[in-house]
């Protein structure tokens, strides 16, 4: 939205209906405001100041109030490659002193009488009022909403806090990226249907039960957005102006090992007993070890005592063939005596005020780069590359949240991710331990910082997750198993690989010389988390679908219930359980020795996943847990479900994928599941190189209807066929695009004919009709179900 002048404020006279709207009462101070109305926009002036408002998308208002007309540069939280304009079609009107703009989903309205803005939804329900008009100029926001709506957002919990506020906020919350595992954003959002993101790095919000005021921002020309809508359309609309994740590389989707204590030959027999043992694996993060840490280019270079292969690239070689991508620790510090300290130095690229301290590590000098420096960026990754090009291919930030910077972190990835870009177009994966808002345009993931091992630690990973993503940290990991505090029990390690599969960014790691690897907790614990890492890479066309559509949306493939039943109160601070995509809710447990475990459904019919049992939602439902073997996660399935598997594979692309079976749960409302492949490696996708194809299904009176839509993207897939696994009944008559279907006698003489057919059978989750259907076709089929008349 553009910044009006006094010029722009004359030619604004002209375009608008005529003349300046006058206040009722120019005694009160909030009614002192003029208003004009030009090309969708309303300007309203107060002497100098100013106050420059419109929508620049259908469910968001922009306001920016400029004192004395002045203006300030948007701050990091803003993506200006992503920023949109203000439209220009919005509805406005003048009448009796109150100016309205309004789109299909939202209406702002200027009451000069009292000198209020109000925001309403597209129904007429006020969502925020702002009584204050002439506090905007101080840089205080204040709105008044309903009593009692519930507020989400702004921060979650460092590895330490106690997290039993759960997702709820209320009173004093500090805007600010904090540190070990913190999570935040100038962000405060309701499931009652708004949003507030203020442009600013760092600040207060204060949640009183019918207030949100904000003040102590960064920008003295306060500029806020209001966003109508549920929570998805809040993120999507967050993500407009923010800026959307690029997509990490496909082998992301699937397991890593991080260890700290290890060498090349301790790194080989670990991964050859992974692929041995065929439990999946395609990432290995290594911790300080393979630095020459403090010695000359110590930062940037292999440790050759350890690892020798490293430089030269032929450890990178080993683990290629062997399915393994290795990545490695950063620091944003480097030790003063050095080539490159001394470089820093003479450059200026140290941060200001930073002192020389004591490496905990080394025990020699370092010192802090100033990552805002645009310079000190591109020197830091200059030294990199060869780190890079000699195999270390994704970069874990660590400890660049102990400078009390809000922005320290998310400056070292711009160093990498821009690096990075400039010289290849391998993707690029990161994951720092702290996060603010603007970060995920920088393939940004996160993790919860060095957290205890033990059942309460991973209980309260729960809400430390739930609540990084009410901030936009999609992308969130852990320490699965715990980084410090001893090591896990047997039960405590599985049961926490089990929870770890169902997060984003799914790997294990442990202090200095603890080990990860499922076979050292015993062969109970072992099977339990094999079996969860498993299931994980069976789901990963799945998961890698909801990679797509985080990039396009802005939600991510972990949310919170409220994000799919805003309206339901019993989920309003829910950290029990989450939804794992559209389709799949999980309850982890996290108890020990539990052998009962109570879960709430939200509304609509629910499968059990490993049973086949049926559900009603709306209600608790109590499950038995395998307190001896460990086994079981309680994994629920909705009803209008699609969910597109695969072979298992010891890694991620071990072999080409001609086949995705898709488990479909037919509702009588219409579903739809887009289906999403590329290379997995480059970003060929923002070419237009990827493979993109809806499905939907809809239970009919006598049957189900299933669709396969047009492709989109020029990527060509291996894949040639889908097996589509229709749940509840069998069919007696499948037709596709008008035309009976041939009929196998069997699955596996379906499977392994050359062309499409159907037939019928039974799973754990009772009677199945399968049909094999070309994939990349446009198709309508049809399937009777077996007790339907003709």
């Amino acid at each position: 939205m553009s910044h009006f002048t006094p010029r722009h404020l004359t030619l604004a006279l002209g375009l608008c209906l005529g003349t300046t709207i006058m206040p009722a009462s120019a005694a009160a101070a909030d009614a002192a405001f003029t208003a004009q109305v030009a090309h969708g926009s309303l300007n309203l002036a107060d002497g100098n100041d100013r106050i420059a408002i419109g929508f620049i998308t259908p469910n968001t208002v922009r306001v920016h109030v400029l004192p004395n007309g002045e203006s300030s540069p948007a701050s990091i939280v803003i993506d200006p490659k992503a920023m949109p304009a203000a439209l220009t079609d919005v509805k406005t009107g003048t009448a009796g002193g109150v100016t309205t703009l309004s789109t299909a989903a939202a209406t702002l309205r200027w009451d000069a009488r009292d000198g209020s803005l109000q925001f309403s939804d597209a129904a007429g329900h006020v969502l925020l009022t702002q009584h204050e008009l002439g506090a905007l100029a101080k840089g205080e926001l204040s709105l008044d909403h309903a009593k009692g709506d519930p507020l989400y957002g702004i921060g979650g919990y460092n590895a330490t806090e106690d997290a039993s506020a759960g997702l709820l906020r209320t009173g004093k919350q500090t805007i600010t990226a904090g540190e070990q595992g913190h999570a935040g954003a100038p962000l405060v959002w309701s499931t009652a249907g708004y949003g507030v993101l203020i442009d600013t790095v760092g600040g207060t919000f204060h949640l009183d039960g019918s207030r949100i005021t904000a003040g102590d921002t960064s920008r003295k020309d306060l500029d806020y957005y209001l966003i109508a809508g549920a929570p998805k359309q809040i993120f999507a609309d967050v993500a407009k102006v923010s800026g959307h994740t690029p997509l990490f590389p496909k082998w992301a989707m699937g397991f890593t090992n991080s260890q700290w204590g290890i060498d090349e030959k301790e790194l080989l027999q670990i991964v050859d007993t992974y692929r041995a043992k065929h439990i999946p694996i395609d990432n290995f993060t290594l911790d300080f070890d393979w630095k020459d840490w403090g010695n000359d280019w110590g930062e940037f270079t292999w440790n050759t005592a350890k690892f020798p292969d490293g430089p030269s690239g032929k450890l990178k070689q080993m683990l290629d063939a062997r399915g393994i991508k290795l990545t490695g620790i950063m620091k944003p510090r480097v030790h003063v005596n050095t080539i490159e300290g001394r470089e820093a130095a003479e450059s200026g690229y140290f941060l200001k005020g930073n002192k020389p301290a004591k490496d905990y590590f080394s025990g020699k000098l370092v010192r802090e780069i100033d990552f805002a420096n645009p310079k000190a960026r591109t020197w830091f990754f200059d030294h990199m590359k060869s780190a890079f090009q000699s195999g270390i291919v994704g970069w874990w930030n660590d400890e660049a949240d102990n400078v009390d910077i809000d922005t320290q972190h998310q400056d070292m990835q711009r160093a990498i991710y821009d690096g990075q870009r400039a010289i290849t177009d391998q993707r690029v994966w990161s994951i720092s331990r702290n996060f603010y808002l603007g970060a995920q345009r920088y393939a940004y993931g996160m993790w919860s910082g060095d957290i205890h091992t033990g059942f309460a630690s991973m209980a309260g990973q729960r809400a430390r997750m739930l609540s990084a993503i009410d901030v936009g940290a999609m992308q969130w990991g852990m320490d699965t198993g715990g980084f410090t505090a001893g090591t896990p029990t047997p039960e405590n390690y599985a049961r926490w690989v089990q929870f770890g599969a169902f997060v984003p960014v799914f790997r294990v790691h442990g202090d200095s010389s603890q080990k990860r690897q499922p076979w050292l907790y015993g062969p109970t614990a072992e099977k339990a988390a094999a079996d969860a890492i498993r299931l994980r890479y069976s789901l990963i066309p799945y998961i890698y679908s909801y990679e797509d559509q985080r990039r396009l949306t802005g939600v991510g493939l972990v949310r919170p219930l409220v994000f799919g039943w805003p309206d339901d109160p019993k989920v309003r601070n829910d950290v029990a359980s989450w939804m794992f995509g559209e389709s799949l809710l999980v309850s982890p447990v996290v108890e020990q020795g539990q052998t009962s475990k109570t879960i709430y459904l939200p509304a609509g019919p629910w499968t059990d996943w490993f049973t086949g049992k049926r559900y009603a939602g709306g209600q608790s439902v109590t499950l038995a847990i395998d307190a001896k073997t460990w086994g079981d996660i309680p994994l629920f399935v909705r009803d209008g479900a699609i969910v597109p598997t695969q072979p298992v594979m010891d890694y991620v692309g071990q072999h080409p994928v001609t086949q995705v079976d898709v488990e479909m749960f037919p509702a009588a409302q219409r579903s739809r599941f887009n289906v999403y492949d590329d290379d997995g490696d480059t970003y060929a996708y923002e070419r237009g190189a990827y493979f993109r194809q809806p499905l939907s299904l809809q239970r009919t009176a006598g049957g189900v209807r299933v669709q396969t839509g047009a492709i989109e993207g020029s990527y060509v897939p291996a894949l040639k066929f889908y097996l589509l696994k229709v749940h509840g009944d069998a069919a007696r008559a499948v037709t596709g695009d008008g035309r009976a279907l041939p009929h196998a006698a069997s699955l596996d003489a379906l499977n392994a004919a050359a062309s499409e057919g159907w037939t019928t059978g039974t799973d754990r989750f009772g009677a199945v009709t399968y049909v094999r259907v070309n994939a990349a076709q446009a198709r309508t089929l049809a399937l009777v179900w077996g007790h339907a008349p003709m």
